[in-house]
């Protein structure tokens, strides 16, 4: 077994951040997902931060002295570093100093999968890096030699100068890449908004159990193991967009997506690099909040996702809270009120409740008509029994009967064959 890193979490309490505990005890939680040990924990009440350390200097040589009695490699901070705080920060302490920016891209390059996420977490990488790279390693410094392929090579030139041309030429790669899987992304949306389904996606704190529900919806009304989703009790398990259809027999059928989860003082390069993943947020009909109820910060979390959901655009479009791992917290029955639902998606309690709830807001707008087909309009007795919720069918000397429920355009579509009760 690989032996973790030890780390020193530091973080500085300037009376902005009302939860800082919690948020510091996050941060474990991130390193711990990083694969990394947490040797000690050191604080420190501020105004505001220093713009040269972040910390105050005696802070500082605390935290150096305190790292080296507890065997640190390294120093994570909980907030967001200058490119000048962090090169500053490393010589003081003389160890490698990461901030939670760089903690949540390192998890997200080792969870990544797909091409599209390694490709986006790449990018977001390499953009935080840029601004970065004065400091990182003291060979950033040297003069560039003359072998290799890279051009317009001066002899002056220095290596960091070099390395941000690389750099910037990189992210400009990745960048027409991921333009190209957004296309392919962009047709298979269209393709689903010809269908006429509703898409309804999975949105929530990471963690709160989006990947558990989607597998227990998948278990109830798709019956494929193949369908199922990655699921894993930790921080950011799954990156990756996946979309499964859900019918549940009644020709109410819906989209449903899992996303990426989101987290307190998510980087804004992350938005911006999963702009294509998170346009099924954006196109949904409806968005399943997904909360973990058992959670002590759990209001917490809604609120960081609600935030994170007017950042990207997606603040007016419906929403059903779906209060999960109530199992852990005493009731076991599901519960249902309104745009709330209380289940366990582990335990598969309140599934058919919550689709339920969900066909009933999607298709809430449809009505209950009669038609009479006759038996020569074979095509538009076939378009009513793939599209709409059959309630009864009746074979009569003339046609057959049908009292259907359906969209207003498929009544438009068949008014000709409408018939009183």
């Amino acid at each position: 077994m690989t032996e973790r890193q030890k780390v020193l979490l530091i973080g500085a309490d300037t009376g902005e951040d009302e939860e800082f505990e919690t948020s510091m005890k996050e941060l474990s939680g991130l390193a711990e997902a990083c694969m990394m040990q947490v040797a000690g924990i050191i604080t420190q009440k501020l105004e505001t931060v220093n713009k040269a350390l972040y910390i105050g200097s005696g802070k500082v040589a605390e935290a150096r002295a305190f790292a080296q009695d507890v065997g640190a490699e390294a120093a994570v901070f909980d907030n967001a570093l200058s490119p000048s705080q962090m090169r500053n920060l490393q010589k003081e302490l003389d160890m490698p100093v990461m901030d939670r920016t760089s903690l949540i891209l390192d998890i997200f390059s080792r969870r990544a999968r797909t091409r599209e996420a390694k490709l986006q977490v790449e990018t977001a990488r390499l953009q935080y890096m840029l601004p970065r790279l004065v400091g990182m390693h003291d060979s950033l410094g040297r003069q560039g030699g003359t072998s290799g392929n890279l051009s317009n090579k001066g002899a002056g030139e220095k290596k960091l100068e070099l390395d941000r041309r690389k750099i910037e030429h990189r992210i400009a790669e990745l960048k027409k890449e991921l333009e190209e899987v957004s296309t392919e992304k962009e047709i298979q949306r269209k393709k689903r908004v010809r269908s006429n389904v509703p898409r309804v996606c999975l949105v929530g704190y990471t963690n709160a159990g989006k990947s558990t529900l989607m597998n227990g919806m998948v278990e109830a009304y798709i019956g494929d193991e193949s369908k199922k989703v990655f699921e894993e009790d930790m921080l950011f398990a799954t990156l990756e967009t996946y979309v499964r259809l859900i019918s549940r027999g009644d020709n109410r059928d819906f989209f449903l997506s899992d996303t990426v989860g989101f987290i307190h003082k998510l980087p804004h390069g992350l938005i911006k690099a999963f702009r294509s993943t998170l346009d099924e947020v954006r196109e949904a009909d409806l968005l399943l909040h997904v909360v973990d109820f058992s959670d002590e910060n759990y209001k917490r979390h809604i609120k960081v996702t609600e935030e994170t959901l007017r950042e990207m655009g997606a603040g007016d479009i419906p929403v059903i809270y779906v209060y999960n791992k109530v199992d852990l917290c005493g009731p076991k029955i599901p519960a249902v009120s309104d745009n709330r639902i209380y289940m366990s998606a582990k335990s598969g309690d309140g599934i058919a409740e919550l689709a339920e709830r969900i066909t009933q807001i999607l298709y809430a707008e449809n009505s209950t008509e009669q038609y009479l087909i006759p038996y020569d309009k074979g095509n538009i007795l076939s378009y009513l029994l793939e599209n709409g919720g059959v309630i009864s069918r009746e074979y009569l000397e003339n046609g057959v009967r049908l009292v259907v429920n359906c969209r207003q355009s498929d009544h438009e579509r068949c008014k000709a064959y409408r018939v009183s009760s």
